[in-house]
C-alpha cells in the first residue's frame, strides 16, 4: 500500500492524530520537569529563555535536515522569503515561547494545558476578520463561548492547585496562544509560497537562535546537564520536528477538518500526563469540569474546520 492510502486510511489517520496530540500534551509535564532536572528556578526568565532557545534550534536543524535529506531547497525560497521567515520566527517562535516558557513556569502543568487551549478559541475569531470564507458559524461561537467558560471555571477561587490568575503564570501562557493564533494565520499566508517543512524548520531555528541571544544577553546559563536532563531536551526537539511531519502528512491526504477535531486531546493528555508525572491534582472539580468544557469547545470549532494544526 503506498504512502498516499496508508496515511488516508481511517484507523491511521486517528492513530497518527492522537500520537501527535499526545507528543503535545507531553511538553507541559516535559517542560516542567526540564526545569527541575537543569536547576532552573521559576523566577530565572533568562536560563528559561536558554532552555527554550536550545531546544528550538535542534528542532528547526532538524526539520532542515529532514528536508535537505528529502530533495527539498532549504536556500533558494524567492525574493522576500529571508524577511518572512524572521518575522515568522521572532513571532510564532521567539515571543510565542517567551511568554508560554514564563507562564508554565508560574502555574501548574494542568492548569498550563487547559489555558493554552485558548489559541483554538482566538485562531477562529481571528480568522472571522482576516479571511472571508471563514466566518464564524453558530457551531464556532458556541465552541469559543464553551471553550472560554472552561477557562473561567478552571480560574475560580482557591484550591490545592493555586488556582488565582495571575500574570506571569496563566496570563502568560493565554498571551502565547494569542501570540501563536496572529502569527498562524502569517504563517499561513508564507506557506503559500514557501514549502511548509523548509518554513518551519527555518522559523524555528530562526526563533530559537532570538531566544539563545535574550536568554544570553539577560545572563541565562544553561547547566546542570546529565544524561537524563540531555535526553530530555533532546526529546522536546524531536517533538516539535516529529508531531509536526506526521500533523502535515495527516492534512495532505485527508480534509482538515478530519485531522483538527483531534486537537481536543491536546489539553487531556497534558492534563493527564502532568498528573501522572508530575503529582499534580486533576480531580478537582473545577480542573475536570474546565476541561471538559475545553474540549468540548475544542470540538465544536474544529469539527467543520479550516486549515489548522496544534502544538507545543
Amino acid at each position: 500500500m503506498g504512502a498516499v492510502s496508508r496515511f488516508a486510511d481511517r484507523k491511521v489517520l486517528v492513530a497518527v492524530a492522537l500520537l501527535c496530540c499526545l507528543l503535545w500534551g507531553s511538553s507541559y509535564p516535559a517542560i516542567k520537569t526540564g526545569y527541575a532536572w537543569f536547576g532552573i528556578a521559576k523566577g530565572d526568565i533568562p536560563t528559561q529563555l536558554v532552555f527554550a532557545g536550545w531546544r528550538f534550534v535542534g528542532a528547526g536543524l532538524i526539520l532542515l535536515a529532514w528536508a535537505v535529506a528529502s530533495g527539498r531547497s532549504i536556500v533558494a525560497l524567492g525574493t522576500g522569503a529571508p524577511r518572512q521567515l524572521v518575522v515568522l520566527g521572532l513571532a510564532q517562535t521567539a515571543l510565542q515561547y517567551v511568554f508560554f516558557y514564563v507562564g508554565v513556569a508560574h502555574t501548574t502543568g494542568v492548569k498550563a494545558s487547559i489555558m493554552n487551549a485558548t489559541g483554538t478559541f482566538f485562531s477562529v475569531l481571528l480568522a472571522h476578520w482576516v479571511y472571508h470564507n471563514d466566518r464564524l458559524s453558530h457551531a464556532k461561537l458556541w465552541g469559543c463561548v464553551v471553550g472560554f467558560a472552561g477557562v473561567m471555571v478552571v480560574n475560580l477561587g482557591r484550591g490545592s492547585l493555586d488556582l488565582d490568575f495571575t500574570l506571569l503564570g496563566e496570563g502568560f501562557v493565554v498571551l502565547a496562544a494569542l501570540v501563536l493564533a496572529a502569527a498562524s494565520i502569517y504563517g499561513k499566508q508564507v506557506s503559500q509560497r514557501m514549502d511548509s517543512v523548509v518554513m518551519t524548520g527555518w522559523q524555528l531555528a530562526i526563533g530559537g537562535v532570538a531566544l539563545l541571544a535574550m536568554g544570553w544577553g539577560a545572563g541565562g546559563s544553561l547547566t546542570g546537564f546529565t544524561p537524563a536532563s540531555t535526553a530530555l531536551l533532546v526529546y522536546l526537539a524531536l517533538l516539535s520536528s516529529a508531531a509536526f511531519s506526521l500533523w502535515s502528512l495527516l492534512l495532505k491526504h485527508n480534509r482538515v477538518s478530519q485531522v483538527t477535531v483531534f486537537n481536543f486531546t491536546v489539553p487531556v493528555f497534558g492534563a493527564g500526563l502532568s498528573a501522572i508525572f508530575l503529582g499534580e491534582a486533576l480531580l478537582e472539580w473545577k480542573n475536570l469540569v474546565a476541561l471538559v468544557l475545553v474540549c468540548a469547545g475544542i470540538w465544536l470549532v474544529t469539527r467543520d474546520a479550516g486549515p489548522g494544526g496544534a502544538g507545543k
